[in-house]
């Protein structure tokens, strides 16, 4: 059984705007500087005509852990997350995965960033999937809430983003 992650953001700046502070090249960069964690970094950006995709590393450090996960698990987390966004008819559309050095399973999510004039939302709709035995449903309950937090981080970075520029 998989753990459900969903996480939606409002912001005060038009598409394009809010699309550049969210997925473009400089924004990221300064993202993972700002809230990356240990080890953070921008590994590929590759734009394209339509969209682009993006893969980040983002570590997390073993004493900022919960102790259910320190118990699973020894040592620091490694996150790498790839992220593909594609024009569509509203806005943009894409897609997210991610993999936790050490843990068997993922974390996939459907992403959607529409706009209309100078109100943009960011929706994240996912799930996590642990396949250990026994602890899998509470180790996927406690990701899913630290990639909630995660995806909270990001939206205020994105709003402290949109409101300097």
């Amino acid at each position: 059984m998989a753990s459900r992650i969903e996480h939606r953001s409002a912001f005060s700046a038009d598409l394009a705007t809010t699309f550049d502070a969210v997925a473009g090249e400089p924004a990221l960069r300064a993202r993972l500087e700002q809230i990356g964690g240990d080890d953070a970094e921008l590994l590929e950006y590759a734009p394209a005509e339509d969209g682009v995709r993006y893969k980040l590393r983002q570590g997390i450090s073993s004493d900022k852990l919960p102790s259910a996960v320190r118990t699973l698990h020894r040592g620091d987390l490694i996150v790498e997350r790839e992220q593909t966004w594609k024009t569509s008819g509203t806005g943009y559309a894409g897609t997210a995965t991610a993999s936790v050095s050490g843990v068997p399973g993922e974390i996939t999510a459907k992403t959607s960033l529409t706009g209309e004039g100078e109100r943009t939302t960011l929706v994240n709709s996912g799930e996590v999937k642990v396949r250990i035995p026994f602890v899998g449903g509470k180790l996927e309950s406690v990701i899913a809430e630290q990639v909630t937090r995660l995806l909270e981080r990001e939206a205020e970075f994105v709003a402290k983003w949109l409101a300097e520029r």
